[in-house]
């Protein structure tokens, strides 16, 4: 192959391969789960994950129906909302808790960042397979 026909197919497959890169969606990073531990001490104010404080616990929360945990003293729209708990529903909620629940007695203004939550949610799914958890949800 002659010098000239070689640089013109590194030409093209240099443009080919800009090409599908500025075609192809970014990826984005798996979520962390130390990141969202870490991020979970925003939470502990009014949450922990085993023990009802201001909020109810954590533990057994992806699955679980809003507003169902038993002696729990929830707002009529937490309980009234049909949520399932889910990451999807989380997301939504962590964004914006009282744009998704008007009525909520959630009042953290919530956490902006797509990253941030899905961090977060990572720790969360992560936490409630943990021992301390399982243990809980047997009782």
């Amino acid at each position: 192959m002659s010098a000239g026909r070689i640089g013109l197919t590194r030409k093209l497959l240099v443009i080919c391969c800009v090409a599908l890169s500025a075609a192809s969606p970014p990826t984005q990073a798996a979520p962390d789960v130390v990141r969202g531990e870490q991020l979970y001490g925003r939470c502990i104010a009014c949450h922990a994950m085993a023990t009802d404080r201001v909020g109810p616990r954590h533990c057994g929360l992806l699955g679980r129906r809003a507003g169902s945990v038993a002696d729990f003293e929830y707002s009529a729209a937490m309980k009234k909302s049909n949520i399932v708990w889910d990451e999807k529903a989380l997301d939504l909620f962590l964004k914006k808790p009282l744009a998704m629940l008007p009525g909520s007695s959630m009042t953290y203004d919530g956490v902006p960042e797509a990253r941030d939550r899905a961090d977060l949610i990572a720790y969360l799914k992560s936490a409630n397979s943990d021992a301390a958890c399982r243990n809980l949800k047997s009782k």
